[in-house]
């Protein structure tokens, strides 16, 4: 036990980038050649340990990711389909087609598609092709989520208070929330991901919810039925990660703490959980693994439940696949969850005993998407990949991604760039590795979420733990405004854009390292400047100590900052020293009238930097006059327009439903500004809108 211990904490501390302490035995045979149902980064991540286990893969592809990044990384590729989903991805025909004519053995269908489809799973069997997951029985019982509470109850597993069938319309709807008692969680039988769930906190929510979330089913999953239970206010989202064999064994290999999260969807997970006790955990594990050998389930899976602040905890779902945050598991036990799901599969045994599963070290995961976290916390963004960097070069960073630099983040697919992981002994270090990964991480031609990410990480009630699924709204209860600057914020913020700029000044001065002119006066050593921040305007002083250093002082409101670095200005990543304390940032932007764009502590600040005399006449300048928007109605992202609710001539009042927009599955309600006459509609159900599209005009 202590040997196995020790082995997986060399793994995870001194191995870059690789926290296994799995061992590859080639000599057990497995499959040749594996076919990957799946794209982007999970489909990247099945084909590392298939490389590592001397397994060729096979990637499919829909057209427009002809060029993507697991298709390279794949030994074959087949393309099955043009963009949208369901001729592609979820395409079962072309998929079949595929394995036939590449002879893969075996199918690992990642996470989402087909991960969950019992129909998939019966045609590979019927084509003797190993599904690289649990049996069809153990997908539809698990899968629907009325028969997966029946079958928990039966294993005594603990269930939240609910209606165990399925709810005809939104009359029984709300008959059924009354009974049970307000608030409730509607949310689809056959769901998964946060798609299709509405809480509801009185009749009229409900009726909207039962819409909406039928809606939302049918589209994502084909499937509209709903259920409707207890809500339970303020929980936890804990769950278990199990491993079982076709031999009758079952592991639970402790717990990912998910609870942070927007729209029911997980942001920040992290492994294990600040708030389970070891006799909780023991509990929560032995009834997930009870709750697995009740279907006779074989493979990794998931057992999700919510935690009240009690410590009770109540059965939620069973996941039957690969989750999103498999990596900080594998962080803590040392085991790769992949290659135990292929050896599974091949019909092995598992290698390990429960009392031989350890929790090493702290692991936290960020998910890094491609949305605006100033919407809604978050939605989604498209556009092209125009510089991309991941922070690789830390110590313990671990990037799960299925992009590169010139990569499209499109409409059709999950906005997901990847997933940041970081390890460390405990959690504090961790957390700290997670807070450089974020400042070093380029990003550039989409917008992300990397600003409330950092947020999340360093909020206090985050590292003391206090947290729970309402931890967003509740601490940002105004929706998130990126970094809030403190005085001191403010001075490093205000001092690095003045040292910015004449750092540029000088560089623009010399050529191959000498002066431009040769016989050019002495290089300046001061500066007076006007520097703009958020409608504030300050003026500093900057002076050059030495010939050969690079060493600036700044003067600000009295206060003396030291700036230094070696104002690298081709670099996207800006390493500054500032009265002695170390920050990473990054330029964004800079130009000739002295705007600059700089990403400090994850959020970006745009400032503007001028000479005492350009400042003196930038007053004479005349400003742009913003847009009146409480008249217009914009996209606020990119997606589909399922319908529309008004037409010209209506009258509609404030908060009114005017049409519904369908980004990335999730269908979003927009409402008018204020009550006023629409005086035309400039879309119409079916048609595709960019982010910003004018879709309604008031009068």
């Amino acid at each position: 036990m202590s040997e196995m211990f020790c082995f997986v904490f060399v793994c995870c501390i001194i191995v870059s980038r690789a926290q296994y302490s799995t061992v590859y035995d080639h000599n057990e045979k497995t499959f040749d050649k594996i076919l990957i149902a799946n794209r982007g980064e999970i489909a990247c991540r099945v084909m590392k340990t298939c490389k590592k286990m001397g397994i060729k893969t096979v990637a499919v592809h829909s057209d427009v990711d002809a060029n993507a990044v697991h298709v390279k990384m794949a030994d074959e590729a087949v393309c099955v389909g043009p963009a949208p989903t369901s001729k592609s991805y979820l395409n079962m025909d072309a998929i079949m087609n595929a394995i036939r004519q590449t002879g893969a053995q075996a199918v690992h269908p990642g996470y989402g598609f087909l991960s969950e489809n019992k129909e998939f799973a019966k045609r590979l069997a019927a084509e003797g092709v190993s599904f690289i997951g649990p049996d069809t029985h153990a997908i539809q019982a698990m899968g629907d989520k009325i028969e997966s509470k029946l079958i928990a109850k039966a294993a005594k597993v603990n269930t939240i208070p609910g209606f165990d069938g399925v709810v005809k319309d939104a009359d029984e709807a709300v008959r059924i929330a009354n009974e049970i008692g307000y608030p409730v969680m509607i949310k689809a039988s056959a769901g998964g991901g946060g798609k299709g769930m509405r809480i509801a906190w009185n009749d009229e929510e409900t009726r909207e919810g039962f819409r909406f979330s039928s809606q939302e089913a049918a589209s994502s999953f084909g499937d509209d039925r709903l259920l409707i239970e207890k809500f339970i206010d303020n929980p936890r989202h804990i769950e278990i990660q199990v491993l079982a064999d076709k031999h009758g064994n079952a592991l639970w290999l402790n717990e990912r703490e998910c609870s942070i999260q927007r729209r029911n969807q997980k942001v920040v997970e992290e492994a294990p959980s600040t708030f389970l006790d070891p006799e909780t955990r023991r509990a929560m594990g032995e009834q997930a693994v009870s709750l697995a050998k009740a279907v006779n389930y074989s493979s990794a899976g998931t057992v999700e439940f919510l935690v009240d602040s009690r410590k009770n905890f109540y059965f939620l779902e069973m996941n039957t696949r690969l989750q999103v945050e498999h990596p900080i598991t594998e962080c803590i036990t040392g085991l790769d969850l992949v290659q135990q799901m292929i050896r599974i599969a091949k019909g092995f045994p598992l290698q390990h005993t429960q009392a031989e599963i350890p929790i090493n070290g702290w692991a936290i995961e960020s998910r890094v998407y491609a949305e605006d976290p100033y919407k809604s916390f978050g939605l989604p963004s498209i556009g092209r990949l125009s510089q991309y960097q991941e922070p690789l070069n830390l110590h313990n960073v671990r990037v799960d991604s299925g992009i590169e630099e010139g990569s499209d983040i499109s409409i059709y697919y999950d906005p997901m760039i990847s997933k940041l992981v970081t390890y460390g002994a405990t959690r504090a270090e961790a957390l700290k590795k997670m807070e450089d990964a974020l400042d070093n991480y380029v990003i550039r031609g989409v917008t992300h979420n990397i600003p409330l990410l950092r947020e999340i990480i360093v909020h206090p009630r985050f590292i003391s733990g206090d947290i729970s699924t309402k931890f967003l709204p509740e601490v940002y209860p105004e929706g998130f405004k990126g970094h809030q600057l403190t005085a001191t914020g403010r001075k490093e913020l205000l001092a690095t854009a003045a040292s910015l700029f004449v750092a540029a000044q000088l560089r623009a001065q010399k050529f191959l390292g000498d002066l431009r002119v040769s016989n050019t006066q002495q290089e300046r050593r001061s500066w007076e400047l006007c520097v703009e921040l958020e409608k504030g305007v300050h003026m500093l002083g900057v002076s050059r100590s030495g010939f050969m250093t690079f060493i600036l002082k700044v003067e600000i409101d009295g206060d003396k900052l030291e700036v230094s670095s070696d104002w690298n200005l081709a670099s996207p990543l800006l390493t500054v020293t500032l009265n002695g304390i170390h920050r990473t940032l990054q330029c964004l932007s800079r130009n000739a009238a002295g705007e600059i764009s700089l990403q400090y502590l994850g959020t970006t600040f745009k400032l503007r930097v001028l000479s005492k005399l350009a400042a003196a006449l930038s007053v004479h300048m005349p400003e742009k006059v913003p847009e009146d928007t409480s008249s217009i109605l914009r996209s606020p992202m990119p997606g589909t327009v399922v319908a529309v609710s008004v037409k010209a001539g209506d009258t509609v009042a404030e908060g009114q439903e005017i049409c519904v927009i369908e980004a990335m599955k999730m269908q979003n309600s927009m409402t008018a500004a204020k009550t006023a006459k629409v005086r035309s509609v400039h879309c119409k159900p079916g048609e595709t809108v960019g982010e910003g599209d004018l879709l309604v005009e008031l009068e």
